[in-house]
């Protein structure tokens, strides 16, 4: 890996306006969830030689274009800003969000591959009830924030768990406030 400055993947222009003001990177805009082959081969060549940060919108097309690009490309990293951070009257993106939030969001970035040592899955999920109860999407939401993970269905965030190397003894503790 080379000691150039980081690339963001964003959405679109609003974006790079936004977090090029306060950010020292290079911006890559994917314009939308219609990204296209050429977009993905050009980070995928970014890739190899840089770090490459995925700072999407925390709404159902951000996440489809994270989905898009780990499947695609493997090594990228992720930032996520919570979906309360970005909203701004009847608008949500990153756009929308505040320079502090982009910076936590940016100190905490999750790898996109999952790490050998984690000891998760759906059953560990279930015991510490992040899967299967009432109030699981509501201790997701909690601890994602807490982890700087995102929000996330179940199965994406055990996914990102993995990704950081996170034991279930990690997330109990974290659940506990710990």
């Amino acid at each position: 890996m080379s000691d150039l400055r980081p690339v963001i993947v964003v959405e679109g222009k609003t974006d790079v306006q936004f977090l090029s003001s306060f950010v020292k990177a290079d911006f890559v805009e994917v314009n939308g969830s219609a990204i296209s082959r050429e977009t993905i081969s050009y980070i995928s060549a970014l890739s190899k030689k840089r770090k490459v940060i995925v700072l999407t919108d925390p709404d159902g097309p951000g996440m489809r274009i994270r989905k898009v690009l780990d499947e695609a490309i493997p090594g990228l990293a992720h930032a996520f800003v919570p979906k309360e951070k970005c909203i701004r009257g009847k608008k949500v993106g990153i756009a929308e969000s505040d320079k502090e939030s982009v910076l936590i969001a940016l100190g905490n970035i999750v790898p996109g591959e999952v790490a050998p040592s984690s000891d998760l899955d759906e059953a560990a999920l279930f015991r510490l009830g992040l899967i299967g109860g009432t109030d699981s999407a509501r201790l997701r939401k909690e601890l994602g924030e807490r982890l700087h993970i995102g929000e996330a269905n179940g199965r994406s965030f055990l996914k990102r768990c993995k990704a950081l190397g996170l034991t279930e003894d990690d997330l109990r503790r974290a659940l506990d406030g710990r």
